[in-house]
């Protein structure tokens, strides 16, 4: 289902803190960073905490800038963006400041927390709050959901605390973390920690990828994005980032008017790129998961582990080769694959390249969010 673009925002101290022990919040960030989470604020369409942080630093959640508010009403969205709280069990303070300022808020909660939230919110009724059970458990993936398709929500902010960044983090569904490191020690050993302990996409060597460094301030802003790909059917947010670059890889295909435009890729399960390929890279008649298998050593012992990425489904049948690019991925030992676009009957009818492969075994996920860049290359072929 789609979701959110989701954004880890956070401030740390240099061993990893988000707080001291102490009774007062610990400011790790100065004016410059405030004002930049404020500027990140006013261009998400929601900020979400979780129902500990509200408690442990009862935050407003607010865009401070009059300027900022007043670009965004300009734009036709909502003066402050919508907030956000999770709690498994309802308990909420009716007398947070998150309930008494800004604009709309939404509670997502379980079918028993959900009674809880309305017994403890009731006289709250005017200032535009509403409570919403995803069922009998915490479900972070239906939350996103009903961001995205009931709240409309496209760009999510997650200000923490650590137990809600951990867990998206862990389920693949984080885009991209934003981290403040601030030049401090807090030394205390049940100071809370950005993230717990537990298994991640990608294992313990699973490298994030780094988009870019500045200073802000007295501290250093450092943004990272997931690579490593969701396992099984389920998709995950690097999934999402993998076929994106697919479809681009396409784009710098040598044009032709009797076969497709296709890029792919080629992830270990760790989140390293073993390769890329795009039709007609080296060949007239080579295909793009051709390609960037061309490109790996047979015996990689990461093939089995890997997703291969391809803007279009993989083919199940082809005249110019031995073998359809289906069955090459098989004999490689892959067996996830990731694809935006279905193949049409324009060169071969009734194509079923991931038919294929799900009958040999394999997870096979479309995601059709990216059907159009997929198609974008090919679009003289009528």
């Amino acid at each position: 289902m789609p979701h959110p673009y989701v954004l880890l925002s956070a401030a740390v101290s240099l061993d990893g803190r988000l707080d001291d022990t102490g009774p007062e919040r610990l400011l790790l960030s100065g004016p410059a960073d405030f004002d930049r989470v404020d500027e990140v604020r006013a261009d998400s369409d929601a900020i979400l905490v979780g129902a500990g942080t509200l408690r442990a630093d009862n935050p407003r959640l607010l865009v401070n800038s009059a300027e900022r508010r007043a670009a965004r009403v300009a734009a036709g969205r909502p003066e402050y963006p919508l907030k956000v709280t999770v709690s498994g069990t309802g308990d909420l303070d009716p007398d947070a400041n998150f309930w008494s300022t800004g604009g709309e808020k939404v509670v997502y909660t379980t079918d028993e927390g959900a009674v809880t939230a309305a017994e403890a919110l009731r006289g709250l009724e005017g200032l535009g709050i509403d409570v919403v059970s995803v069922g009998p458990g915490l479900d972070w993936r239906a939350v996103l959901t009903h961001l995205h398709d009931v709240r409309g929500v496209r760009r999510l902010m997650v200000e923490g605390g650590g137990r809600v960044h951990t867990q998206l983090l862990q389920q693949g569904l984080a885009d991209e973390l934003q981290l403040a490191l601030a030049p401090l020690v807090v030394g205390q050993p049940h100071a809370p920690k950005l993230f717990g302990s537990g298994a991640y996409p990608g294992g313990p060597r699973s490298r994030m990828r780094l988009l870019g460094t500045r200073p802000v301030g007295d501290v250093v802003l450092m943004r990272y994005v997931p690579t490593a790909p969701g396992t099984g059917p389920v998709p995950s947010a690097a999934d999402h980032r993998w076929l994106e670059l697919a479809c681009e890889l396409a784009a710098q295909c040598p044009p032709s008017r009797t076969a497709f435009s296709v890029g792919a890729v080629v992830v270990a399960a760790d989140g390293t790129e073993l390769a890329r390929g795009y039709s007609r890279e080296s060949d007239p008649v080579e295909h793009a998961e051709e390609a960037a298998l061309a490109k790996i050593t047979p015996d990689d012992p990461r093939l089995p582990g890997a997703t291969v990425y391809s803007s279009l489904e993989p083919c199940a049948r082809r005249a110019s080769r031995p073998a359809p690019c289906a069955r090459l991925i098989l004999d490689a030992g892959v067996r996830r694959v990731v694809t935006a676009w279905r193949e049409p009957d324009t060169f071969v009818a009734a194509a079923d390249g991931n038919g294929l492969l799900a009958a040999a075994g394999a997870d096979v996920l479309v995601l059709p969010a990216y059907e159009a860049a997929a198609k974008a290359p090919n679009r003289h072929l009528g």
